[in-house]
């Protein structure tokens, strides 16, 4: 049996990035929950010809490669930081490039970062129908960060970590085997 392959796509440029931080923390808490092959990428792991194409067919290898990824995965963390309301363009461009039937039935962790609660609701208004168009599995406990959740660019809030733990138990759901916990030793 293959080893699930989880892939983070953080729709940011910006590096360090709160948003990629983010789902970092989620890929990395699920990797080893369940012991998935992981890889994490933003838009500046996309390139350049992102921008450029109007179709997939116009990508680069460097862009190509990520959408391969993406739509191989068993499974999505999909983070994206919040402009006034929404998600940024060329992330929802590079969405737009991914064929619905590629993600139909993948379950997705849905997060979003953005400077104060007044864009908390950007998961449930943005990103969840977005991704239910593609027919996708966005699992019930989307996660939303402001910048008072992060220290240095690492998850620092409780209540964040908390809803990080609950949304990464929902993939058992679709991964009813996680790798079992080695007790430490005394």
């Amino acid at each position: 049996m293959s080893t699930p392959k989880l892939v983070g796509i953080a729709g940011s440029f910006n590096r360090p990035s709160k948003t990629y931080a983010l789902v970092r923390t989620v890929v990395g808490l699920a990797a080893d929950r369940y012991g998935f092959a992981s890889s994490i990428y933003d838009l500046q792991d996309v390139g350049a010809s992102l921008g450029a194409a109007q179709w997939r067919s116009e990508l680069d290898d460097q862009a190509e490669a990520v959408i391969d990824e993406i739509v191989s995965a068993d499974a999505l963390v999909i983070g994206s930081p919040t402009f006034k309301g929404s998600y940024p363009g060329l992330f929802k461009h590079l969405i737009d490039l991914i064929d619905p039937h590629e993600l139909r039935a993948k379950p997705i962790v849905i997060t979003a970062t953005g400077g104060g609660d007044r864009h908390a609701l950007m998961v449930e208004h943005q990103l969840r129908p977005l991704f239910g168009f593609f027919m996708a599995h966005t699992l019930p406990t989307a996660v939303y960060a402001s910048d008072r959740d992060f220290t240095d660019y690492k998850v620092s809030s409780e209540p964040l970590a908390s809803r990080i733990h609950e949304v990464v138990g929902e993939l058992a759901a679709f991964f009813p085997h996680p790798v079992p916990v080695l007790a430490a030793a005394e």
